[in-house]
């Protein structure tokens, strides 16, 4: 992989919304790369069952619903990239995603990180962010080296973080506020020896001085509270909010955190578009976002190739 290499399209996330837009981009002959955080997170990744897309003959979950997705945008050429986007420079002719691995250029970028976004709900956790606080153990885990940390979670992604999280710390603990872990049978979570799960619990406090020192949590089952020693804490909840910390305002954001595009997915900044339920849609549903997606992609080709007007259809 070449550091220097300028992609034509650098869409950031994996959900319907960017997969869709991938395949009508590399379908397109433009040079695509999926930047996604990860492949068991988002909306559409955590649904147990979807039966009302089109075409579906059966129910299917979510999950295996995004693996069709992906796979038809990687059939078309799209590359598809597991890497933790952490900022962007998106006011240059090309632009630039700045993530923990490296740097990519792309003349246009697509955002389409959606809407699981999260504003703090544990007390302490908005104070200690930055200071032992993390939601990026793949950007900070280094920095927790030989500490005690814990993950609050209990989804697939919260379990691969805690596998990274256990080659650096001393000891890690998987704090779940359900019953048992939404995982699939591949994490052998039991084989490692650093790791403590503790299901069924939820964090109510978050404290320390300068920096974390301690977590305050309690036992669903029994309503007992117990105080741990702790030095980090990665939160992996999901919310409702649009996911845009990274681009630092860059491009127009409405009040309600929302990016701001008109119909044709485009933003106040060119070359940059966005689709899916980072936009706020009305109607959060995979058809929507697909669609989304579809015309971002679109207006990504008009604005690379410096047409007129939009090309529909690459196969004639």
């Amino acid at each position: 992989m070449d550091e220097d290499e300028i992609y034509d399209v650098l869409i950031i996330g994996g959900g319907p919304s960017g997969l869709t837009a991938a395949q009508y981009a590399a379908r397109a002959h433009l040079k695509t790369a999926i930047l996604d955080k990860s492949s068991t997170a988002g909306a559409l990744a955590i649904a147990d069952k979807i039966e009302n897309y089109p075409g579906l003959t059966e129910p299917i979950s979510g999950n295996e619903l995004l693996d069709i997705f992906r796979k038809q945008a990687i059939r078309f050429g799209a590359e598809y990239l597991e890497v933790q986007v952490i900022g962007v420079n998106l006011d240059k002719e090309i632009k630039e995603i700045y993530t923990m691995k490296r740097t990519f250029q792309g003349k246009a970028v697509i955002l389409a990180t959606g809407a699981m976004g999260r504003k703090p709900t544990v007390r302490g956790e908005k104070e200690f962010l930055g200071k032992g606080v993390s939601y990026c153990a793949t950007c900070d885990a280094a920095f927790f080296r030989d500490k005690t940390v814990c993950v609050i979670g209990d989804s697939e992604e919260a379990v691969k973080e805690v596998e990274l999280l256990t080659r650096f710390a001393d000891a890690v603990y998987l704090i779940a506020p359900s019953k048992s872990l939404k995982l699939s049978d591949k994490h052998a979570l039991s084989e490692i020896d650093n790791l403590k799960i503790l299901t069924g619990h939820i964090v109510l406090s978050i404290e320390g001085g300068d920096v974390v020192e301690r977590i305050k949590l309690m036992d669903r089952n029994s309503d007992k509270e117990k105080v741990l020693p702790m030095d980090g804490v990665f939160i992996y909840l999901h919310g409702n909010k649009p996911v845009v910390d990274f681009l630092n305002f860059s491009i127009d954001i409405s009040d309600e955190e929302c990016i701001i595009t008109n119909r044709m997915m485009e933003t106040n900044q060119p070359g940059v578009f966005a689709a899916g339920d980072v936009t706020c849609v009305e109607v959060r549903q995979v058809v929507v976002a697909a669609s989304n997606g579809c015309v971002a992609a679109l207006s990504a080709d008009k604005y690379v190739h410096h047409r007129k007007r939009r090309k529909y259809d690459w196969s004639k």
